[in-house]
């Protein structure tokens, strides 16, 4: 059975920093394609960062490069986002997932930037 259980959100102030965690059981992240998503209230799940399992490229969208950061512990089956001079739209539940949202989602984790 596949469970990501993501952690590390919370309350931070516009302009700081979290570190968000992604632990994954059932599958290695070594054998897929990894990334991170977000679900702001009221809007659509969206993907904000992706690293390829082959390579170690990443993706983010255009508005999130240089603040978002994406990273991999393959011993620790772990997958990370660093997230930089936070703004209150970053705001949401952040989720871990292949980028075909091959598995079932985690509880997610909270993360409220404020003004």
């Amino acid at each position: 059975e596949v469970q990501l259980v993501e952690s590390g959100g919370g309350l931070v102030q516009a302009g700081g920093s979290l570190r968000l965690s992604c632990a994954a059981s059932g599958f290695t992240f070594d054998d897929y394609a990894i990334g991170w998503f977000r679900q702001a209230p009221g809007k659509e799940r969206e993907g904000v960062s992706c690293i390829s399992d082959t390579d170690g490229s990443t993706y983010y969208p255009d508005s999130l490069k240089g603040r978002f950061t994406i990273s991999i512990d393959n011993a620790k089956n772990t997958v990370y986002l660093q997230m930089d001079s936070l703004k209150p739209e970053d705001s949401g539940v952040y989720y871990c997932n292949t980028p075909s949202r091959s598995y079932p989602w985690g509880q997610g984790n909270r993360v409220t930037v404020s003004s």
